[in-house]
């Protein structure tokens, strides 16, 4: 019954606010500012596995930040789709062999790095403020053209460029998935890129602050907004603003601009991303889209199940997708 009155709830649950008038605008401005062709360099790995190609992926991003994805293609293989991985808050892109179930299919894998987190990309920015700990506020003391999230979020864009450009790539058949921060990049990915034309979202991250802010700090990865009116505004005079400037990187204001099927996940007892500020996404998206509810999970990994789905909904694939198939 609580979870049946909280779906009830959850039907027309759009966020605590709206996205700012010049939100679109702003991001208009910040994909012009962009080169029209990116260098890159690619640098090849030989791991001993026929009919593969592995290969370190570098290109210069915003703010002189340097971005790396691993990247695992079919060998010699043209018109190649490719499924963009994004991984979680604070980690980096999973393990080479991690990828390797795509080969078969044809399908190359691309894994970004977040830079500033513990992959091979590196941020060179210069922030005011804290940086002591979390990237959500960094950069937000001096407004929304320094987020931090900001220059991610560009890198996202920009990797999406990239690839799609290249020669063995099927630029017609490009796919986002992740869980948490990579749900969050995933669904980034299809509203500022609209190459991607389907995106797959496990409890995604970086939606909803204000109300993440009115349940109170439940610790790591939101932990960094409490600690900052903790020890810069204690008396919450900067609220507003501060809740203004992070709605450039809210993810629910970002549905709108999605165009490609959705299909998002979500563990009802998510003590992390939580189920409300999901719902603020999904409610926002305005074309095809497929929630997925999991009553007993939290913020956890979700059996074989999930991944199955995601695969089997992005590449057309039969895979059994529950224990009993």
């Amino acid at each position: 019954m609580e979870h049946a009155n909280f779906l009830k709830k959850m039907e027309t649950y759009m966020g605590k606010d709206n996205p700012p008038s010049d939100f679109d605008e702003f991001w208009n401005r910040q994909i012009a500012s962009l080169p029209e062709s990116i260098p890159y360099e690619i640098k090849p790995r030989h791991f001993g596995v026929k009919n593969t190609d592995f290969f370190d992926l570098y290109f210069r991003g915003t703010n002189d930040g340097i971005v790396h994805a691993k990247c695992i293609f079919p060998h010699h293989q043209k018109n190649v789709p490719v499924v963009f991985y994004f991984h979680g808050y604070m980690g980096q892109a999973l393990d080479w062999t991690s990828f390797l179930k795509y080969i078969p299919l044809g399908v190359g894998v691309v894994a970004m790095d977040v830079r500033g987190q513990q992959g091979e990309s590196v941020d060179n920015g210069i922030y005011k403020g804290n940086t002591v700990l979390g990237h959500i506020i960094r950069g937000a003391v001096e407004g929304k053209d320094h987020l931090f999230y900001k220059d991610i979020y560009l890198d996202v864009y920009s990797l999406i460029e990239v690839v799609a450009d290249m020669e063995r790539v099927d630029n017609l058949h490009l796919y986002t998935w992740g869980g948490s921060q990579g749900g969050a990049l995933s669904l980034i990915g299809a509203a500022l890129n609209h190459r991607i034309r389907r995106c797959a979202t496990q409890y995604p991250f970086l939606s909803d602050f204000k109300y993440v802010l009115e349940m109170g700090d439940m610790g790591l990865p939101y932990d960094e907004l409490f600690r900052y009116f903790k020890f810069y505004d204690p008396f919450h005079k900067t609220e507003a603003k501060l809740l203004k400037t992070l709605s450039y990187i809210d993810v629910k204001n970002f549905a709108h601009l999605i165009r490609c099927p959705v299909l998002m996940f979500t563990g009802l007892e998510d003590k992390v991303c939580f189920p409300a500020t999901q719902y603020a996404i999904y409610n926002r998206i305005e074309t095809e889209k497929k929630h997925i509810l999991l009553p007993e999970y939290e913020h956890e990994a979700m059996f074989y199940y999930v991944d199955s789905t995601a695969f089997n909904w992005l590449l057309g694939t039969n895979f059994p997708e529950g224990p009993n198939e």
